[in-house]
C-alpha cells in the first residue's frame, strides 16, 4: 500500500511482517496497523469489509463484460483486490507497488499468483507510473489504497494526482479510493477528488466501524435507477459472493 509523495525522494521503506489470528493472516508494515488481510482457508476471497467495498465499481458495469475489462491497483497491500480481480473475475489486472518487500510477502505468505498474460506487477512509484502513456484511457476499474506504515492519511492526495487517475480511465471507468472517514484529512481529500472528477461524479459509502470510507469517482457521471442498482447488486452477490445488497444501504451519491 505504500508509495512516495509526489516530487519527494524515496523514503526508507518499512519492514514487512505478518501475523496469524483466528484463521486470518494480516500484513503489517513495521507497526501493528493492519495493511491487508487474507482468510487462510479461502485466500482468493476478500476478507476486509472496506476492501470488499473497493469493488463497488461492479454496480456500474454489465456483469457479462467484466472479464473483458482492465483493473489496476495502486498499492498491493496483501493482494486481496489483485487476486480477486485476476482469479475470480478473470480480468486483465495490473498492480503498482513501491516496496519490493510487500511483493515478496504477497508471493510467499498471501498466495499472490505469478505474472501471466492477464497479471502484470510493476515495482515503482505510482505517481510516476500512472503518467506512462501506455496506461492512459485503458483502465476500467482503478483501485487506490495508498497509505504509509503509520496509516494516518493518503500518501498521494492532491488534485494533480487525482487528475492523473482520471486520465487512466475508460469512458465508463471508475476509481475507488480508501479514505479514513474519521480522519481530519477526509473532507480535504474528497474536495480534491471532486476538483479532478467533478462533484457530480462522486459516490461514497458510510464509514466502516474502523473508520475507512470508500469513495467512488466515475469518469463519466451517471445516476442509475435504484431498481437497476438493486438488480446489479443481486447479480454481484450471487455470482461473486460480495455483500453487494448490503452496500446499497450505505452507498449513495456524495452530498456536496
Amino acid at each position: 500500500m505504500t508509495t512516495t509523495r509526489r516530487g519527494a525522494a524515496r523514503a526508507e521503506l518499512p519492514e514487512v511482517h505478518f501475523s496469524d489470528f483466528d484463521g486470518v493472516r494480516c500484513l503489517h508494515l513495521g507497526t501493528d496497523w493492519v495493511q491487508g488481510a487474507m482468510r487462510i482457508d479461502d485466500p482468493f476471497a476478500i476478507e476486509l469489509e472496506y476492501v470488499q467495498r473497493m469493488m463497488a465499481w461492479l454496480l456500474f458495469v454489465a456483469p457479462e463484460s467484466v472479464s473483458a475489462r482492465h483493473a489496476m491497483q495502486l498499492g498491493l497491500g496483501a493482494g486481496a483486490l489483485t487476486k480477486f480481480c485476476h482469479q475470480r473475475l478473470r480480468m486483465r489486472t495490473t498492480v503498482i507497488e513501491l516496496n519490493p518487500q510487500v511483493l515478496h510477502a504477497c508471493r510467499g505468505w498471501f498466495k499472490l499468483p505469478p505474472e501471466d498474460a492477464r497479471l502484470k506487477i510493476v515495482l515503482g512509484d505510482a505517481a510516476q507510473e500512472i503518467r506512462n502513456p501506455q496506461w492512459l484511457g485503458s483502465v476500467d476499474a482503478l483501485q487506490v489504497d495508498l497509505y504509509d506504515h503509520e496509516a494516518a492519511a493518503p500518501v498521494l492526495d492532491d488534485e494533480g494526482f487525482y487528475a492523473d487517475c482520471r486520465a487512466l480511465l475508460t469512458e465508463d471507468g471508475c476509481m475507488t479510493v480508501n479514505l479514513f472517514g474519521r480522519a481530519s484529512s477526509f473532507e480535504r481529500s474528497v474536495q480534491k477528488i471532486g476538483a479532478a472528477f467533478g462533484a457530480e461524479a462522486l459516490w461514497a459509502f458510510k464509514p466502516t466501524r474502523e473508520g475507512n470510507t470508500v469513495v467512488l469517482a466515475q469518469r463519466t457521471p451517471s445516476r442509475p435507477r435504484r431498481s437497476t442498482l438493486e438488480a446489479q447488486a443481486e447479480t454481484i452477490q450471487t455470482r461473486w459472493g460480495l455483500p453487494a445488497r448490503k452496500w446499497l444501504r450505505v452507498f449513495k451519491p456524495f452530498a456536496t
